[in-house]
This record gives C-alpha cells, structure tokens and sequence, in this order.
C-alpha cells in the first residue's frame, strides 16, 4: 500500500501568506470609519449600527470602508461583508463603483399598493424625476391603509400621485415630519407610570399582575398568539440574567397596527414593556424597529432621552436598535440574530429563545402591541380585556 499524501510542515509554513486575507486597509477609509464611529464601543453586536452610520454618511457602503470597519470590530472582512449584503437598505459597492443617485425614492409595491396604482408610478417616476434620483420597487412599508405609497428619502407620502412626489423631491423634502402623539409629560399628567411606580416600590404586586395577565387571555399578537402571562412565568422561571426583546419589525401586507399606535401613544407601550420587564426580572431591553418606520424611531428616540433624564423610578437599560430591510426579522429569532450583529436567520429550535434566546441567555420576547395592552388590563381588569 502507497504512503498517503503528504507535506512536509517546513513546505507548508512555507506556502503561508504572510499577509492577512482579504482587502488591504485604506490609511483614509480607516480614519473615515474611526471619525463616524467616534466613542461608539467597538462590539460585533454594533455591526449593523454601524452599517448605517455608513450608509447614512456616504449614501451607500465601499469595499474600503468594509474592511476598515472589520478592522476596528476585530471581525473578519468576509463575515462583515455576508451581514451588509444580506439586508436591503445596506447599498454595497465594489471598488470603483460609484454611489447612488443623490436621492432614493421607493415604491410600495405589495399587495395594496399595487392594488392602488403601484406599478403605473414605478414606471412613470423615473422620467418625471430625473438622473439624480433613483426610483425602485420596495416590499411593504407598513403604511396599507394609505396605499399607494411612495418614499422619498425617508419621507413617507400616502395616497401618492406623481405631481406629490415631484413636488416632495423638488423641495428636497426627504424627512417625514413627525405626527401629534402624546408625549411624556402628558401621559405622566393623565397618570401614566404610576402603575409601574406602584409595582417597583412594592404597593403592587408582582404575582397579581401576572394573573391578571393570564386571566386575560392577551396572546402574543405579533402572530404566533402564545398566552403572554404563561410566557412571563416561563422566562422568570429560567435563571438571571434574563434579557428582553421587543419585535416592531412588521412587514406582512396589510399590518401596520405598531406604526399606528407608537404614532399616537408611545408612552403607554413603554410603560407596557418596563411593567412586563419588572415582573419578569429582566436586566436589559432591546427594541428592536424596522427601519421603514424613520419617524417613529426619531419619537422614541426623543422620548425616551426624556423618560431617562427624569424616571419615575429606577429603569433597566433600554436598547434602541434599527433593522434594516429584511422581512425575516418579524420572526424571533431572526429578530435576534439581527440584534447580535447577524444575518437575520432563524434559529433551529430547541432550544426555544426563552431558554437560550439574545446573547445566549433567556429571553422574553414580544410583540410591540402585545405589551401596549398591559397597562389597560391591570388597570381595567383582566375581564375587560378578554
């Protein structure tokens, strides 16, 4: 019998680049990506952050900004390229490609928008618009009771015709404005935190909002419908810590339930999510908003720089993270995989994510809505409710 193929260590230590892989770093594009990222922690988790940051800044993302951002990661360029092109709103280009048209305008075209004169606008809008602006077909953009609807920038318009589009591209109106909600001082004046007040200085208890929670019969309403009080009891059951998840990534045709109500109340789903937090014993939240919904990130942005520089009690850090075009993250664990910095891909199950779910460790994961009734159920009463 012959000796198997062989060879020998010194030819291999040999054959060994003695260069890293992938593309070598541009001194400028490195002090670029340093510059935007500033004193923004260097973490994996952060990837996807920092990928608009990028896209925000240049209108798209380079091949030398990749990979100088790999570098201040500590990831491997290829790893950090897969997670940039896996979502939609990330534009990646090749050295020597130049960026995107100045302005990009998207239109709706799922069901209800094409059912409203979708593809007629796609097909008329780039002659009307011009060179500098780049017309395309985008999946739902939560916005089906307005239908048709057209994006310019990150401006929303309902009922577009191509003389409102025309008109919102001339002015350079690119940034949605923001809609009349109920803002913290407000909701405290109308008694709002002071449920969450009662539970943390102990004049509520714990096990009875959780009841109330279970006779409710409140399911998850992000789809799945599983009861949302045996959910509590079953994350709180698991050893700290214990982290939560809130899923505003709604991209079904037709729904559009989370832009209403955060347009409108953002303050009672806060609420919502810090009393099932509580009772839960979580020690970070993470929320989690689909990036078609600019405005209503810019609303909880600046509600809760407000609800952080005067609490009503003591908060668990609270996480704002922005998706970034993808429909698979509106289930779960995709959702936290999005979070980590991944690919938005669903896990394999067992083990369930409230066992091993965000970093690895039990996680409670709603549904926006679903915690925006919670406040009314304790309140109201659990009959009320089912």
């Amino acid at each position: 019998m012959s000796e198997p193929f062989s060879i020998p260590l010194e030819q291999m230590r040999r054959m060994v680049k003695p260069t890293p892989k992938g593309r070598p770093l541009d001194p400028v594009a490195v002090e670029e990506v340093q510059a935007l990222l500033g004193r923004m922690p260097r973490r994996p988790d952060l990837l996807i952050e920092c990928l608009h940051l990028l896209q925000d800044t240049y209108r798209a993302v380079h091949a030398r900004h990749l990979a100088a951002l790999a570098a201040e990661l500590k990831m491997s360029q290829a790893e950090v390229y897969e997670v940039a092109t896996f979502y939609h709103h990330f534009d990646v280009l090749r050295e020597g490609e130049g960026a995107p048209a100045e302005l990009t305008v998207r239109v709706c075209d799922t069901l209800s928008c094409k059912m409203a004169g979708a593809d007629d606008l796609l097909k008329k809008l780039p002659g009307i618009l011009g060179t500098r602006v780049r017309v395309i077909p985008a999946p739902c953009v939560g916005r089906c009771e307005q239908a048709p609807v057209v994006v310019v920038g990150q401006n929303a318009l309902g009922g577009a015709t191509e003389a409102d589009v025309k008109a919102a591209v001339k002015a350079n109106e690119s940034t949605h404005p923001l809609p009349r909600y109920v803002g913290y001082k407000a909701y405290l004046k109308a008694g709002g935190y002071q449920l969450f007040r009662d539970l943390v200085e102990g004049r509520r208890d714990v096990e009875s909002v959780i009841q109330a929670m279970e006779h409710s019969g409140l399911r998850g309403l992000g789809g799945a419908g599983f009861p949302a009080g045996r959910k509590w009891r079953i994350v709180r059951a698991e050893a700290a810590p214990r982290l939560m998840a809130i899923n505003i990534d709604e991209g079904e045709p037709g729904t559009f339930k989370d832009r209403w109500y955060l347009e409108r109340d953002p303050h009672r789903f806060l609420e919502g999510m810090l009393i099932a937090a509580y009772c839960v014993g979580i020690g970070e939240v993470y929320v989690y908003l689909r990036d078609e919904y600019a405005h209503v990130r810019d609303i909880l942005q600046k509600e809760l720089k407000k609800l952080l520089a005067a609490p009503p009690c003591a908060l668990p850090p609270i996480h704002l993270r922005r998706g970034a075009g993808a429909y698979i993250c509106g289930e779960e664990s995709a959702m936290i995989e999005s979070i980590e910095g991944k690919r938005g891909m669903p896990r394999l199950r067992p083990p369930y994510v409230a066992q091993v779910g965000l970093f690895g460790h039990p996680t409670l994961e709603h549904n926006m809505e679903t915690v925006f009734w919670i406040r009314d159920i304790v309140e109201k009463g659990a009959d009320w409710f089912a």
